[in-house]
């Protein structure tokens, strides 16, 4: 017993490897704990009950109403500026009702009132400029040409994006960056321990001959 023991004690190159395999699978299902209560699953959520239409632009216009937004100029330099609030108001192919647009999910959770908010800049002339910009393109160059939003009835029935943060590509990567750091953590185990059995029978074999 004592020599079987002995036999299946691992050496400081094997004992490494064991423990490589056993980090990777451990940082694989910590990741996917970690991803699917903080990220994946919220991600899911927004996607439930969504789909993508064709969306006609009703309406651009500008509120009275300006917005806080905070522009950095160095590592210890930020300050707050102010931006106008656009709005564009469209119809999708799935109600007549009128929705307001927004950019993505983000830019909705940031403001939900407006539909553009530009890369803040500390001269508030600038700021508006860009918004002024943007109401040009939606008028001028889009103006009556469909186009496709997404939308979410039961979270933001009032509400379309013209594109979604959480597409199925970044779902995909979510998922299988983890699964493979789970699965080279289990071959790294696997592949140590047969090399090791094989070895110890190699060793026994040899024994036997002599």
């Amino acid at each position: 017993m004592a020599r079987s023991r002995a036999a299946y004690e691992y050496t400081e190159a094997e004992d490494k490897s064991m423990r490589l395999g056993f980090l990777l699978i451990a940082a694989g299902l910590l990741s996917l704990l970690g991803l699917g209560c903080c990220w994946l699953r919220p991600a899911l959520q927004e996607r439930g009950g969504g789909g993508s239409a064709n969306c006609t632009v009703l309406a651009v216009r500008q509120l009275g109403e300006r917005f806080a937004c905070t522009f950095s100029c160095g590592a210890a330099c930020r300050g707050t500026a102010r931006y106008p609030c656009l709005q564009v108001l469209v119809r999708t192919s799935r109600s007549s009702a009128p929705a307001l647009l927004h950019e993505d999910e983000r830019q909705l959770r940031t403001n939900p009132k407006c539909s553009y908010i530009p890369p803040c800049a500390r001269d508030d002339q600038e700021n508006s400029e860009n918004v002024t910009y943007k109401q040009k393109y939606w008028k001028e160059k889009v103006g009556s040409q469909p186009f496709t939003c997404y939308f979410n009835q039961h979270l933001r029935p009032d509400d379309v994006m013209l594109r979604r943060t959480h597409d199925e590509t970044v779902l995909l990567h979510c998922f299988l960056w983890p699964v493979v750091t789970f699965l080279v953590g289990v071959l790294i185990v696997v592949l140590t321990i047969c090399a090791k059995s094989l070895a110890v029978r190699a060793e026994a074999i040899k024994k036997k001959k002599h």
